[in-house]
């Protein structure tokens, strides 16, 4: 119910007769947080992106880490690119040195299953949701519907139904959202969105976008067979809406992205830091048609060594249809005309090709180079339109606090989440989607639905 000027009357006179604490809800709307306040988060996924997401909050003094979820005690990274130990003992351990280094009092609460932490910890504010993405959306509207405000990694969800139904509790609930493509935060997206807008190259009709990566499991060539469950780790909640499967290293830590059932290969774990310019500057939503041919043969259980997918999408207004590429596993595009033969592209990048000139930038909100050089030299830097972020997990706080929504909140996160899992859909099947938005399916291809509305495990249902 939203506070009415006799609600904040009676609240002033409140104070007046000698009470001090004035309701949150009356300063930040609501189910936001008071401006003043500590924001009180619960960290679900405590892995390595979690542990991540972990330090980044370390470093906002109103950034209060009271509650930690993990299925698994600890979490050996050696292996990985994270390194270190996390689970929910190395991170309750982190949290609470982190506290009592701020003055805070008290213990951080721990738990296995964060469906008990959401039911018990009842002065949660907020919960950053940091699993493998086939729970992104149960976590995500279990959390919303509970009147938390949720920061979720990217993909927001695993498969297509999932985004359009997060996407509405976050409308329904007017909670404050924010996915975990970090790189849409930075100047570097934002001048890449106003050059293109801006017509810094004229209409712009393809866009390239590429990452080195590949399959964290080289030489597996389908579902692993199992070993032994590790110590500590609950298997069967960390499978959530997943049918049972034995447990086996393949899969846990950090390489589940390169399996159907959890993740959603290179693409997946990349679109939606790699699409997002592309999507933000030209107004990118529901393509027409998408294709993809892959590196190595299909397989029902994991993800191909590369791929490459193409995008079409359809005149905008005054924009005209744009062709969008995606590559990785080592794939990369071809050297446009308009630069010199011996350009050399970055490993990891995005390219707007337009009528004038081309736009080039690194990966994940890189900033932006404009060429031929010639082109460069006449270019006038547009003053800026897009306002600057704060930080992107900065920006969620504040929106929590009741500014201004976050701005890959998940009204946008769904969007681009959509567009990347439908590159996705045409690896897995390996045919053309003739792309129906309004019935999520495709034309002709009944083998997608599956892809596109997943299934769960009973007591795992989304509702």
């Amino acid at each position: 119910m939203t506070p009415t000027r006799r609600d904040f009357l009676k609240a002033s006179a409140a104070v007046a007769a000698g009470f001090t604490i004035v309701p949150p809800h009356v300063l930040g709307g609501p189910k936001h947080v008071a401006p003043s306040d500590q924001v009180n988060i619960a960290l679900i996924g405590a892995g390595g992106q979690g542990r991540s997401n972990l330090h980044e909050l370390f470093k906002l003094p109103d950034a209060h880490l009271i509650a930690v979820a993990d299925p698994a005690t600890q979490w050996d990274l050696k292996d990985f690119y994270y390194k270190g130990l996390a689970g929910r003992e190395p991170i309750r351990a982190e949290i609470d040195a982190h506290n009592e280094s701020k003055g805070h009092k008290g213990r951080c609460a721990e738990y296995e299953d964060f469906r008990t932490m959401l039911e018990k910890e009842k002065d949660i504010d907020a919960v950053l949701c940091a699993t493998p993405d086939h729970l992104h959306a149960y976590v995500s509207l279990q959390a919303m519907r509970a009147g938390k405000h949720v920061y979720c990694e990217k993909p927001l969800t695993h498969n297509i139904a999932e985004a359009r139904r997060v996407a509405a509790v976050a409308e329904e609930t007017k909670v404050a959202t924010q996915l975990g493509n970090q790189g849409h935060s930075t100047n570097g997206m934002r001048e890449t969105v106003e050059w293109v807008q801006g017509g810094a190259i004229g209409p712009v009709r393809h866009v390239h976008a590429w990452v080195g990566t590949s399959r964290w499991n080289p030489t597996l060539q389908g579902r692993p067979s199992g070993s032994p469950v590790p110590s500590g780790l609950n298997w069967d909640l960390w499978l959530g809406p997943r049918e049972a499967r034995p447990f086996d290293r393949a899969y846990a830590p950090v390489a589940w992205r390169d399996f159907w059932a959890f993740g959603s290969s290179a693409l997946g774990d990349f679109g939606c830091h790699d699409l997002d310019a592309a999507t933000w500057a030209l107004d990118l939503k529901e393509p027409l048609r998408i294709e993809a041919s892959n590196a190595g043969a299909m397989n029902a259980d994991i993800a191909p060594y590369g791929s490459l997918v193409t995008y079409h999408f359809g005149a905008r207004g005054d924009n005209p249809p744009v062709v969008l590429h995606w590559y990785d596993g080592g794939l990369k595009p071809p050297i446009p005309d308009a630069l010199a033969p011996e350009t050399v592209l970055p490993g990891r990048g995005v390219m707007f090709i337009g009528d004038k000139g081309v736009i080039l930038c690194g990966g994940a909100g890189q900033p932006p180079k404009l060429l031929p050089a010639a082109l460069d030299a006449e270019f006038a830097r547009p003053k800026p339109t897009l306002t600057r972020s704060n930080g992107h997990h900065r920006d969620w706080l504040d929106a929590i606090k009741g500014g201004p929504a976050a701005s890959s909140n998940f009204s946008y996160g769904a969007r681009l989440t959509e567009i990347t899992l439908l590159g996705v859909a045409a690896i897995r099947t390996g045919k053309t989607i003739d792309w129906d938005a309004a019935a999520i399916k495709a034309r002709g291809l009944p083998e997608a639905d599956a892809i596109f509305h997943g299934s769960y495990r009973k007591g795992w249902e989304l509702g």
